[in-house]
């Protein structure tokens, strides 16, 4: 009886030994929420070693992202009375703003330049006017000369920087950082996560993405191209490596009005909604903010002269262009790179 009992301290001691010797196992966290009136969710590997450090763990790393994500809406939001931005629009000449807000408005001054006005954070006035924008009104077409009227006060020639802060030649220059802010968001979460130590991660802030390194069990980050239409259906699907993603499309912020389709992205020239065939547009880069921006750009320009545009700056885009039923895809030599060949 005795011998027996002896054995069996043994096992478990035995069994002890084992587990406690037992090495942690790499993990797979999400964490989601709400922000800048969308959804985000980052996607991380923790190593085995990062698992025993409980700040990285989802609960903790959220209020940390949540505190990154406030920030920015405190700095670029239209939406909150008091952020940098809507100071700066109420405004009369000037106003000193963060770092981070004058990044991204030298960015969004840059791609204006280069798209020959196609990309103008100054057409939120216009985006009002239509409906698609905070001081949402009822789905109307305003007359031309109402149109040509607030055209005038719109333009991102009137907007500069000296130093950290924004400059306003006239004193009704809205600026609306909503086509840009979004990217920058997610360039923000991604650098967070890199200064944890988290180099495996997808960040996804309503569909604008940014990714590095890869999955458990070193597979690839697998995104997808939505085809327009109804359900969830795939275009193409992508590994884009250690890079940033975003797509602009006109297929589901619209409104129709006696049975013309009213698509939520303006062109600054015209100041009414573009109405080419081009409905989806997906950019490539390794910023995300930068991505965010060229996408919109490219919208407003259209399936030839964007597509042109993108050429030019060797950047890896893909388009895609309504044709009776169906969708014509086009895309530069850059982006073919990152399409996975189905099975």
């Amino acid at each position: 009886m005795i011998n027996a009992s002896i054995k069996w301290l043994a096992l478990i001691g035995l069994a002890f030994f084992i587990s406690s010797c037992t090495k942690p196992e790499p993990a797979l966290l999400k964490v989601q929420g709400q922000t800048m009136g969308t959804y985000y969710q980052v996607t991380y590997v923790l190593s085995s070693e990062q698992t025993s450090n409980k700040q990285l763990l989802s609960n903790e790393l959220k209020e940390l992202i949540d505190l990154q994500l406030e920030l920015v809406n405190d700095q670029m939001s239209t939406y909150r009375p008091n952020s940098e931005l809507s100071l700066f629009n109420k405004s009369n000449s000037s106003l000193e703003v963060s770092d981070a807000t004058v990044k991204v408005v030298s960015k969004a001054l840059e791609i204006y330049q280069q798209s020959g006005g196609a990309f103008d954070v100054t057409v939120g006035p216009l985006v009002n006017l239509w409906g698609f924008g905070p001081d949402k009104k009822p789905n109307k077409i305003p007359d031309a000369e109402l149109i040509e009227q607030t055209k005038q006060g719109v333009g991102s020639q009137y907007l500069s920087i000296e130093g950290n802060k924004l400059i306003k030649a006239k004193p009704d220059l809205y600026v609306d950082l909503s086509s840009i802010a979004k990217g920058y968001g997610v360039d923000a979460i991604a650098e967070f996560m890199e200064a944890k130590g988290i180099n495996n991660y997808l960040v996804d802030i309503g569909g604008e993405l940014r990714a590095s390194g890869t999955k458990l069990n070193q597979q690839p980050w697998t995104l997808a191209i939505e085809r327009p239409g109804n359900g969830q259906n795939v275009q193409r699907l992508l590994h884009i490596g250690n890079s940033a993603i975003a797509t602009s499309g006109d297929y589901r912020n619209y409104f129709e009005a006696d049975g013309i389709r009213y698509s939520h992205t303006i062109d600054p020239k015209t100041g009414r909604p573009i109405n080419h065939k081009l409905v989806s547009v997906t950019v490539i880069d390794e910023s995300s903010m930068v991505a965010d921006g060229l996408a919109t750009a490219i919208t407003v320009l259209g399936p030839k002269d964007g597509l042109e545009f993108a050429t030019k700056l060797k950047q890896p885009v893909f388009l895609l262009t309504k044709q009776g039923d169906g969708f014509i895809e086009s895309f530069t030599p850059e982006f073919e790179q990152y399409l996975v060949e189905e099975k």
